[in-house]
């Protein structure tokens, strides 16, 4: 479980693929504070560590995780945001993230806004219901609040401090990040779908 409060902003040194899957090196101080087999999110996602030391970390990522989120475009240089899982007794600075990505959003627009940066995102229309205005959701790992709903998507506001310790302010129009909705949104859905169906058991 993660909290979308970025820790550091890491390097991707390489990625090596093959068939099976790809494996991330990825440099970043906080890699000397990862265990073997701990979990940490990369750009939302959330991946085991496979080897630490020396400031830089190994992961394993699987086909699944290429095709339906970025990690499948990363190349070496590329920059990613970087939070270890949550620890007990650990502050919540920002909503409980589990670092199971639901797909890629696109930006579609971005402009400034006082100190600000607002960007628009389109959302896979299957998602759209799980957002909503002053929710939460996860862009690429960062907790932001959804300050406004779109035809396409939603809309979220970024203050100095996201933009300078965060990958998104390196965002450009026709950009894809990783999105992970609310999870307490999905948790809502299921047990509204279950009580209709024990009401419908109980009518019939």
């Amino acid at each position: 479980m993660f909290t979308g409060i970025i820790r550091e902003v890491g390097s991707v040194q390489n990625v090596e693929r093959a068939p099976a899957g790809a494996r991330l090196r990825v440099r970043a101080e906080v890699a000397d504070q990862l265990p073997d087999g701990d979990s940490v999110s990369v750009n939302g996602v959330c991946l085991t560590v496979a080897a630490a030391g020396d400031a830089e970390f190994e992961a394993d990522v699987m086909n699944q995780t290429l095709s339906v989120t970025t990690l499948g475009r990363l190349e070496a240089g590329d920059r990613v945001n970087l939070e270890p899982a949550l620890r007990a007794g650990e502050p919540l600075g920002g909503h409980l993230v589990q670092g199971h990505v639901d797909g890629t959003a696109r930006v579609t627009s971005i402009s400034e806004d006082g100190f600000a940066r607002r960007l628009r995102l389109a959302v896979p229309d299957e998602l759209r219901r799980y957002v909503a205005e002053h929710g939460s959701v996860a862009l690429d790992g960062v907790s932001l609040t959804v300050v406004e709903l779109t035809d396409e998507g939603l809309e979220v506001s970024l203050i100095p401090e996201t933009l300078e310790r965060t990958t998104l302010g390196d965002l450009k129009d026709g950009s894809d990040v990783n999105i992970e909705v609310d999870v307490v949104a999905r948790y809502a859905e299921r047990l509204v779908q279950g009580l209709n169906a024990e009401g419908r058991k109980s009518n019939g």
